[in-house]
């Protein structure tokens, strides 16, 4: 069965994570049978790590305060988990399937696709949105 999404769903749970004045800092959408609906949100990313799981696949958006002495903003990740035991047709599904994420989910500044817990750390991902977000003052001190 072709996978569909809940787009008003994804859209209300999206829209919460980049307001900056909610405390929702990441919402899951994960698949109720072969539709992808929005899951779990929070305010701590340390919650976030605790949904990805060797047996599960999900998508997420999540928002990190990045920035440098300068300037501090909002920068948006869309993160694709797959657990280490996802059979292989559903990893394969997983690729297919993110199109109806990024339908709804359209502004984010990287994308990752991770199934190693390490990569999840949060210093990992702000140290990628930071290369990804061009010119870095923190490097000049006085």
């Amino acid at each position: 069965m072709a996978t569909k999404i809940d787009k008003e769903a994804c859209r209300t749970a999206y829209n919460l994570v980049r307001d900056d004045s909610s405390a929702v800092i990441w919402v899951t959408f994960k698949y109720d049978g072969s539709t992808i609906v929005p899951g779990e949100q929070g305010a701590e990313y340390q919650d976030f790590i605790q949904q990805c799981t060797d047996d599960v696949r999900l998508f997420a958006f999540v928002r990190f305060t990045t920035g440098d002495a300068m300037s501090k903003r909002s920068k948006f990740a869309l993160i694709t988990w797959i657990g280490e035991n996802v059979s292989g047709l559903q990893r394969a599904k997983t690729g297919t399937d993110k199109t109806l994420v990024k339908e709804v989910v359209q502004n984010f500044a990287k994308e990752f696709v991770i199934s190693d817990r390490k990569e999840l750390e949060e210093d990992f991902i702000k140290n990628e949105l930071k290369k990804a977000g061009g010119a870095n003052y923190d490097a000049q001190t006085e």
